[in-house]
């Protein structure tokens, strides 16, 4: 008997594509009767390689399928591979125009809940409904049981890697700065776990960061930087043999998660309650500003009119984290 196909549609971030990945795992384990597609950027593809059971098509949106005809031409080249289920794991304009397509077909489709009203309320300032919401992964899972899926998420990381005694990643940038734990107090605590014999990889990427980071090594031999070294796919094989990753409300902690590693997490205008912890990770891992009552706010790291350049961490100083990440990594 033939496989059913199933097809998921995410073209970005990076971080949340990233998230798809772990529940895709565990659908196929679930379901091995389902064949499952990803299609996404082309950069993208790098994520499922790992995982050869997930067939990866690149979608080049930069050059090709612009406008409502170059999504016509979209769901023609997808429609060849003659899917029997449609999930949207992204709900914008264009998936859901490619998804409302393949629905008229016959196809079985179903769309991204994003919980937009829970995520304004968690945000707001003067009406904040502040609590945990559904995690983004079981968002995603959402989607593949209204297709009539059982799905049932594990939240663990799970590590084939032989982990490097002692070596901590450190990935100190972020999209938005209000994610940014600030580099000078960074500086500080690098060089602290570094002076206690912790050996320190550095992540980042871009000249500019690539060049910041370059500079840290000065500071004690035991940094290195891998930034703007490493491929893609060898930096993925390097978080994997980390036995802890130090990161910000970015993508690397989603990739450490990905690579079955720890990660401790610092987050500044926004929040684990937004639903995007990296997957399998645990809340005792975040460090945060508890006592700032205007956190979150933000869902994803735009400062809102009135915080522009407001300091989440103006209460968090380099040796207060330096103790956290040690208490956090000594204790466990």
């Amino acid at each position: 008997m033939s496989k059913k196909k199933l097809l998921a549609l995410r073209f970005s971030a990076l971080g949340d594509v990233t998230m798809i990945a772990p529940v895709l795992e565990e659908f196929m384990d679930q379901n091995p009767d389902v064949e499952v597609y990803v299609a996404s950027r082309p950069f993208m593809g790098t994520i499922f390689k790992s995982n050869p059971r997930i067939k990866f098509i690149p979608i080049d949106l930069n050059n090709n399928y612009k406008g409502f005809f170059g999504l016509i031409k979209l769901f023609n080249e997808l429609k060849v591979h003659n899917f029997d289920y449609v999930a949207d794991m992204h709900n914008v304009i264009r998936t859901k125009v490619v998804t409302a397509l393949f629905g008229l077909t016959g196809t079985k489709t179903a769309t991204l809940d994003k919980g937009r009203a829970d995520k304004k309320a968690l945000v707001s300032q003067e009406n904040r409904v502040f609590q945990q919401l559904k995690l983004t992964t079981e968002r995603y899972a959402d989607v593949l049981r209204s297709l009539d899926f059982s799905l049932k998420l594990s939240h663990q990381i799970s590590s084939e890697n032989i982990k490097e005694e002692n070596a901590i990643g450190i990935a100190p940038f972020a999209a938005f700065t209000s994610k940014m734990y600030p580099l000078e107090k960074m500086k500080i605590v690098a060089t602290k776990l570094a002076e206690d014999g912790y050996k320190i990889y550095l992540f980042g990427g871009g000249k500019k960061e690539v060049d910041e980071l370059k500079t840290w090594e000065n500071l004690n031999p035991n940094i290195k930087s891998l930034a703007g070294v490493l491929k893609f796919e060898e930096e993925l094989e390097a978080i994997a043999k980390l036995q802890v990753m130090v990161s910000m409300d970015s993508a690397n902690m989603h990739l450490a998660s990905l690579k079955g590693t720890r990660v401790i997490s610092i987050w500044g205008g926004t929040h684990p309650y937004a639903g995007f912890l990296g997957y399998g990770q645990s809340n005792d891992d975040v460090i945060q500003d508890d006592s700032l009552e205007c956190r979150p706010t933000s869902i994803f790291g735009k400062d809102p009119k009135g915080f522009e350049n407001f300091d989440y961490f103006q209460n968090l100083d380099a040796e207060y984290v330096y103790q956290q990440i040690k208490h956090k990594i000594e204790n466990k």
